[in-house]
């Protein structure tokens, strides 16, 4: 009987994986800039696991893209604490944290789908929405008004993963050729802004967050987090997020 032809580079994944395994989580460097109580810039390196649950901090935007700030569109790397960011929910914020990292395609990791980005064309979900073609990470989410929440004036929007639309026609789903670094922000309150004229959210980790981790993992996700005290600092949410399988099925009821 003729056997298969054996795929070495997934068995070497596998090989890499299972190792890693054996020594602990994969480790991840993150950086993350904040402003000390002078008001200068700070920025710290930190090594924590390489998981959704960390990563999805920092891989929302990829580099180059543009926010809507008080004082006019700023590529994503050239933002700083302190700088006003426009916010559809509470008009300017501060930006209190940012936070970054490199992606690497081909790197081991326990979840592929950490490694690709999302890259939606102009004007998918709407005019200029987004203007100009947009790159994000698994991190980003949008805000969007479902079908199924037309009739609510309260909770009529909510966000869900760009990913959730990834339709190979005008929503693709990428392998970075090459290095990417991406990143994502917080501000006094979770907010919704503008990236290359999407509304998309600033990040928040969910109400659920650490119910996965025990005491000393919620402390190392926090030590990420120097403005914050602990994970109820972080506030509510602008808006419920929903998956678009949720949405459907919403919409089928």
């Amino acid at each position: 009987m003729t056997m298969p032809p054996r795929d070495l580079g997934k068995e070497l994944l596998a090989a890499t994986l299972q190792t890693a395994r054996r020594r602990g989580p994969l480790m991840r460097r993150y950086m993350v800039s904040v402003m000390d109580d002078a008001g200068r810039e700070k920025l710290t390196e930190h090594l924590a696991p390489a998981t959704s649950e960390f990563e999805n901090a920092f891989n929302a935007f990829a580099r180059g893209t543009i926010i809507k700030t008080a004082d006019g569109p700023c590529a994503i790397e050239d933002l700083r604490p302190g700088m006003m960011v426009e916010t559809l929910e509470h008009g300017p914020q501060p930006v209190r944290w940012i936070g970054s990292m490199t992606m690497v395609s081909t790197a081991p990791v326990e979840d592929p789908a950490q490694s690709r980005l999302t890259r939606v064309t102009p004007g998918r979900f709407g005019y200029e929405r987004p203007a100009t073609e947009l790159m994000v990470g698994p991190g980003a989410r949008i805000l969007h008004r479902p079908d199924a929440l037309q009739d609510d004036d309260v909770r009529g929007h909510a966000y869900t993963a760009v990913t959730d639309f990834v339709d190979g026609d005008s929503v693709f789903e990428v392998s970075p050729m090459t290095p990417v670094e991406t990143f994502h922000i917080c501000l006094d309150e979770h907010a919704t802004i503008r990236a290359n004229g999407l509304p998309v959210e600033t990040y928040h980790p969910g109400y659920y967050l650490q119910d996965g981790m025990g005491p000393n993992k919620l402390a190392l996700f926090m030590s990420l987090f120097p403005h914050l005290t602990e994970i109820a600092d972080f506030g509510v949410l602008a808006h419920p997020r929903m998956s678009l399988d949720t949405l459907i099925s919403l919409d089928a009821a």
